[in-house]
């Protein structure tokens, strides 16, 4: 009686501790069955059932449909797509498929950017190439405007007309109860096509062309439509 009572106070125990682990946040999706999620869109982003784009020539197409959000940018209407969902901490994950000699990019918080661009074949890549987090700039800097940016650890790139994948684990930077900045922002990890090209990089402040020029607690996603077709599905997160 006394090894069974002991057996059950530890199985009490064990289970009274897994009920009050603390549990993974839910995932959300964005759904693009419509734009409704979005801030007002221009005409540049489009609803799509299925895109092509050719991987060695400008020959793009697309069918209208429900399920892909389309960037084909024609001036004057080069916007950025915004979502109406603000983040801090986020765990972001989304597929992108992207036109031969594209360039866009995601932009967390509005303010600091993981590359998307077609960097098929690139041997040696810099931060402008997919995956990279993009440099910063100062006008009012004398010798080098742009500064910091990460290059990604490879090129994990697939070629132009393939979907791809990223995911992105994003840290948001932190304020004291005066607003002062204690921590920078953090990309802990971001992931290309399932290669890790970036672990706890910090980025110290918006990176070049953000929507924003300063730094808060939370921020929209932004995705780039000023500089070529790209297309985004299956846009999954989860706030941390």
């Amino acid at each position: 009686m006394k090894f069974s009572f002991i057996g059950l106070c530890c199985v009490a125990f064990f289970g009274s501790w897994e009920n009050e682990a603390p549990k993974k946040a839910p995932s959300h999706s964005i759904s693009l069955n419509s734009l409704n999620e979005f801030n007002p869109v221009t005409s540049n982003w489009k609803l799509a059932n299925a895109v092509h784009f050719s991987p060695s020539s400008d020959e793009n197409s697309f069918e209208p449909g429900k399920g892909i959000v389309l960037d084909l940018p024609v001036k004057p209407d080069t916007g950025h797509l915004f979502t109406k969902m603000q983040h801090g901490d986020i765990e972001l994950e989304f597929d992108f498929v992207i036109a031969r000699k594209s360039n866009s990019g995601v932009y967390l918080q509005g303010r600091y950017e993981v590359q998307i661009y077609d960097s098929w074949g690139v041997e040696t890549p810099a931060f402008y190439d997919c995956g990279g987090i993009y440099q910063r700039w100062d006008e009012n800097r004398v010798a080098k405007k742009g500064f910091e940016g990460q290059a990604p650890a490879r090129n994990a790139s697939k070629a132009p007309g393939a979907w791809q994948h990223f995911r992105i684990v994003f840290r948001a930077p932190r304020f004291d109860k005066n607003g002062r900045k204690t921590e920078n922002a953090r990309f802990v990890k971001v992931v290309l096509n399932d290669v890790v090209v970036h672990e706890n990089v910090e980025v110290t402040g918006p990176t070049r062309s953000a929507a924003f020029n300063d730094e808060r607690l939370l921020g929209p996603l932004m995705f780039q439509g000023d500089h070529g077709p790209v297309a985004i599905r299956n846009i999954r997160f989860t706030l941390m």
